[in-house]
């Protein structure tokens, strides 16, 4: 009888610690935060990361009820501030904003300090970022479809400039070449405006830029535009068809920007940062002042989030890994 007793104390003493365990998560999720969250920015103030963060942490210091307070921490490509969040305890107090190149250090660099897939569980979505593709009117086309054939006319003449090797402009345009069938000649810059620059005045071809950079130069017809990179048109520029419409199908590159957080995070709290990111993103002022720096305000689950990122994971692995791109 004894032993029964005691088998059953044992058995209660058990339930009672899971319930509580139930019934703490969703609790530490509805008190979170107590105090200030901090939002690294892996790049130096002044980038598209940075003005991102700067405008949406007003409104979540709103939503939240605590400071969010952007922490910039460039360097080394992305690596420091990324290896400083993931290695940050899992409890939603540092986070780290992602742009699409977060995907695409895997397929650049053989050794990471972190996993991008398993060190970091995604929390929201911001919105995605169409690159324009452009050209100077020296190059004589006004469509993919005559870009691709004076490639095809004149292999390695043709010229594109990145905003360094490795960027997303390099890799997007390879993606181009790759699909098309062409080869265009790489010119890597330090950073998009000396890459416009030259554009500008003729040095080089062709540029995939951000509509931030290019728009002006768009609207005074010093440059002529191909295509945007997103599989649909972007209210940012919304004369200019997505490349997979206007000469090559299939094509599709989203410079996206979103948040992340250690591996380890509760769901709890990623369900309340997420929330709270949402109502901003839901704000007209918010979604007007992203689409001044080219990116539209988007949706997505954490779930869905975190499959985009791991589809461009692959994505880039197989883009750069023929043309033995690396930043080791």
């Amino acid at each position: 009888m004894q032993k029964l007793m005691n088998d059953c104390a044992g058995f209660m003493s058990a339930l009672l610690a899971a319930i509580a365990v139930t019934v703490a998560v969703p609790a530490f999720g509805q008190s979170f935060p107590t105090r200030p969250v901090r939002m690294v920015v892996p790049y130096p103030p002044g980038g598209a990361n940075d003005i991102i963060a700067r405008l949406l942490s007003p409104a979540l210091t709103q939503q939240l009820g605590q400071n969010v307070i952007v922490d910039n921490r460039g360097g080394g490509n992305t690596l420091i501030g990324s290896e400083i969040v993931a290695t940050s305890a899992p409890s939603g107090y540092t986070l780290l904003v992602v742009a699409a190149g977060h995907a695409v250090n895997p397929a650049l660099y053989k050794k990471l300090p972190y996993d991008t897939a398993r060190d970091f569980v995604p929390v929201a979505l911001f919105g995605d970022g169409a690159y324009v593709f452009v050209a100077h009117p020296s190059a004589g086309v006004s469509s993919n479809t005559e870009l691709i054939a004076l490639a095809k006319a004149k292999p390695g003449q043709v010229t594109y400039a990145s905003s360094s090797t490795g960027n997303l402009t390099h890799l997007a345009a390879e993606l181009f070449n790759s699909l098309a069938g062409i080869k265009m000649l790489h010119v890597p810059y330090k950073g998009g405006n000396p890459a416009m620059a030259d554009l500008l005045a003729g040095r080089v071809n062709v540029f995939f830029s951000t509509v931030a950079v290019a728009r002006s130069h768009l609207q005074s017809g010093k440059i002529r535009a191909l295509g945007v990179t997103t599989p649909k048109r972007t209210p940012a520029l919304p004369d200019v068809p997505p490349i997979a419409e206007s000469g090559l199908p299939g094509y599709a590159v989203s410079g996206w920007y979103g948040l992340v957080a250690p591996k380890g995070t509760p769901k709890a709290v990623v369900e309340r940062l997420h929330s709270a990111i949402q109502m901003a993103l839901r704000q007209p002022e918010i979604k007007e002042r992203l689409l001044g720096v080219g990116v539209e305000a988007a949706e997505a689950s954490p779930a869905d989030f975190g499959k985009r990122i791991d589809g461009d994971i692959a994505k880039w692995i197989r883009v750069a890994k023929p043309l033995n791109i690396s930043m080791d």
